[in-house]
């Protein structure tokens, strides 16, 4: 059973319902929650603007995001998020690719998206294997990546193509 009083909002999204966490004005967690979690008004002004937000990327996939995040993780796992922000919406990159970039391995960026405490607001749908869609979440099967199917798709990303498939 969820319990929505540990959330500042509980709203409904094209891909299902999310519960948004807040530390003061910054957005501190967003978690995919069971369709049966009841809605739930923001809370504050900070929550109703991320909730905005969210609404606006759901209309309009080329959004940008503009709000304070509060992120705990480490050293390694803050510079792969805030590399994950710069990627714009509708482009996608490997793994691989992404590792260069950062000068690490494949893996330790995968782990760094596994940890995001913001999908959607940090854009790890946005990696990809080389081989398909990578993972979402921490799962390479379910309903993880059906989300992740979603949101590339929403954004543009012809995701039955090779290049994305």
């Amino acid at each position: 059973m969820v319990i929505t009083n540990t959330y500042q909002a509980v709203i409904t999204t094209p891909v299902g319902r999310i519960g948004l966490r807040m530390v003061g004005e910054a957005v501190s967690a967003l978690d995919y929650l069971p369709a049966a979690a009841p809605e739930q008004p923001a809370t504050d002004a900070a929550t109703e603007t991320v909730v905005s937000q969210l609404q606006v990327y759901f209309r309009d996939p080329g959004y940008r995001f503009s709000m304070p995040l509060a992120t705990t993780g480490t050293a390694f796992q803050q510079r792969v998020w805030a590399a994950l922000q710069a990627i714009p919406p509708g482009t996608v990159l490997r793994y691989g690719e992404l590792a260069r970039q950062l000068e690490t391995a494949a893996r330790a960026i995968g782990g760094a998206c596994r940890t995001n405490p913001l999908p959607i607001l940090i854009p790890c749908h946005r990696v990809v294997s080389r081989q398909g869609l990578g993972g979402y979440a921490g799962a390479v099967t379910g309903d993880p990546l059906a989300l992740k199917r979603w949101l590339l798709q929403h954004e543009g990303v012809d995701v039955a193509s090779k290049k994305v498939n």
